[in-house]
């Protein structure tokens, strides 16, 4: 019985810590992809010059993925050539566990003019 309960709370525990990142192109033309490591994470509006790319949804990243969930986005928004991720809401849904919840982020790909 045990070999059974292992492994399935392991599948689990993979499934519920395995954040994704969905992308919608809303922007005309195409530009060279930007490098992902380059790529801003915003909190605000910026006041240069942009174009709209594209929007994503970021969800089922723990609490404490922050940063992966940050980064898992600058590698979804760079392909498109974005120069920065406008997060423009986020916040935690319950996992059904109780215990803890999944961190889901909603935003804007931007490319600087």
């Amino acid at each position: 019985m045990k070999s059974t309960i292992i492994p399935g709370l392991l599948a689990s525990l993979f499934l519920t810590a395995c954040g994704t990142v969905e992308i919608t192109k809303t922007g005309r033309g195409f530009h060279n992809p930007t490098d992902p490591n380059t790529v801003d994470i915003l909190m605000t509006q910026p006041k240069r010059n942009y174009e709209e790319l594209g929007t994503f949804q970021a969800s089922g990243f723990m609490r404490s993925e922050t940063a992966v969930m940050h980064n898992a986005i600058r590698t979804k928004v760079a392909p498109l050539g974005a120069n920065a991720a406008f997060i423009t809401s986020e916040g935690y849904d319950a996992d059904g566990s109780g215990s803890s919840s999944l961190r889901w982020a909603n935003g804007v790909a931007l490319r600087y003019k």
